[in-house]
């Protein structure tokens, strides 16, 4: 009979007993959840720790994270990041997060899911913006809820740690999070995180079906993107600035119909955001870096 971890495990994305699984550990119930259960299935786990210096606690945190990792019998890294003053530090501290744990596994659950696809809604996004990570070694635990990770650690009898900048409201996922999606459960009179989390594969499916006709065009061929569908040529255009983009974000509607402006001879280039702007040059398009004139 499967015990209730097993069946936890069951629902996550982990790779065969005995391979290799690098993990981002912060020491929350998530994150602490994924390490618990990846061991539990016979992965060979490495938990990094990433210490980004913007609490007075964080090295406490990190030992904290090194105590769990040897206690459940994963490897453990930690590494230090200098996030530094001002403003958006939010984006800032996950940029640098990414680029510390490259493709190690992020313990994002179905509530985070939800999260982004309002996030990426409200940013103006497309299909691949609302379809959101997908289940896979780089998101395994994507189908627990959070308090399922939260009952992973209670069966342990171990403690997590709650990062007070969860809880800070001057980010917006943390509005979304305590504000919004409760908001919405009480109007819909259910459950949204189940019902927008259902809707996540679909527009996966879509934009995956639209992005692989998009592969077969050059981004930066203003000729060929005005001959192809405009769907198809807004898919390679979405996914070639997005693939220049620091935090690999898709961009929102309104820039991608502006690049279509200028593969259209409706202008000759636009900001694109980030200090970034599209110019063209004898039908080719080009992206300039730290050029923001109009």
């Amino acid at each position: 009979m499967k015990t209730e971890i097993d069946q936890f495990a069951a629902r996550c994305y982990f790779p065969a007993p005995g391979q290799p699984f690098r993990c981002g550990v912060s020491g929350g119930a998530d994150s602490l959840a994924m390490m618990i259960l990846a061991v539990h299935v016979g992965c060979d786990v490495t938990a990094i720790y990433v210490d980004h210096g913007l609490r007075a606690d964080s090295k406490k945190d990190g030992e904290f994270v090194a105590a769990m990792a040897k206690k459940f019998g994963a490897k453990f890294s930690s590494v230090k990041v200098e996030v530094g003053e001002g403003g958006n530090i939010e984006a800032r501290a996950r940029a640098a997060r990414h680029e510390v744990l490259g493709d190690a596994a992020i313990a994002h659950t179905a509530d985070d899911l939800a999260e982004t696809m309002i996030i990426n809604l409200l940013r103006g996004a497309g299909p691949q913006g609302l379809s959101g990570p997908q289940l896979s070694f780089r998101h395994p635990v994507l189908q627990l809820r959070r308090v399922d990770t939260e009952r992973v650690c209670a069966l342990h009898e171990v403690e997590w740690i709650n990062d007070p900048m969860n809880s800070d409201q001057r980010f917006v996922r943390n509005r979304i999070r305590h504000e919004v999606l409760p908001l919405l459960s009480d109007i819909a009179q259910r459950d949204v995180v189940a019902v927008l989390t259902r809707q996540s594969p679909l527009f996966a499916e879509q934009s995956e079906f639209i992005n692989a006709l998009a592969d077969q065009l050059d981004p930066t061929d203003a000729n060929a993107l005005a001959a192809a569908p405009p769907v198809v040529a807004k898919a390679a255009i979405r996914q070639w600035l997005r693939a220049t983009e620091v935090e690999n974000h898709p961009p929102d509607q309104a820039t991608v119909e502006r690049v279509m402006a200028v593969v259209n001879n409706q202008a000759t280039g636009t900001d694109i955001g980030g200090g970034r702007r599209v110019e063209r040059t004898n039908r080719k398009l080009r992206i300039e870096v730290g050029n923001t004139a109009p």
